[in-house]
C-alpha cells in the first residue's frame, strides 16, 4: 500500500535538477509501476498529429504534460513545518453509526499531526 495517495501535496526530494524542490499535488498514483503524476513536476512535450474533430476544427502541435515519476522521489509535505516529511500509521477507535470502528490515520512524523 502506498503512503502517498491523489491530492496529497508533495515535495521532489530526488531525481532531475530541474525539478529538485519542488512542490505539487498529486494527480494520479500508478500502482503498479510505484509511479505517481505530480503537478507542474517532469514536465515534458509532447507531439500530437494534426486531426479533425467532429465539429471541424483542426487540434494538434506540440503540449507540455506531467510525465510519472517514482515514488520513492518525493515525499509528502507536513502541514505544520511545510517541509518534507516521513509517514506513519496511528490507529484510533471511532464510533459510526453506532458502532465502533477501528480505524488506520496517517500522521507525518515529523510533527505529529495528521495528514
Amino acid at each position: 500500500m502506498a503512503k502517498i495517495k491523489k491530492g496529497d501535496l508533495v515535495v521532489v526530494i530526488s531525481g532531475s535538477r530541474n525539478d529538485r524542490g519542488k512542490q505539487g499535488r498529486v494527480l494520479e498514483v500508478l500502482t503498479e509501476s510505484n509511479r505517481i503524476v505530480v503537478e507542474g513536476v517532469r514536465r515534458v512535450t509532447k507531439h500530437t498529429k494534426v486531426s479533425q474533430t467532429q465539429r471541424g476544427s483542426r487540434t494538434g502541435g506540440i503540449e507540455t504534460v506531467e510525465a510519472p515519476i517514482h515514488i520513492s522521489n518525493v515525499m509528502l509535505v507536513d502541514p505544520e513545518t511545510k517541509k518534507g516529511t516521513r509517514v506513519g500509521y496511528r490507529t484510533e477507535e471511532v464510533e459510526r453509526d453506532g458502532r465502533k470502528r477501528t480505524v488506520r490515520v496517517r500522521v507525518a512524523k515529523r510533527s505529529g499531526k495528521d495528514v
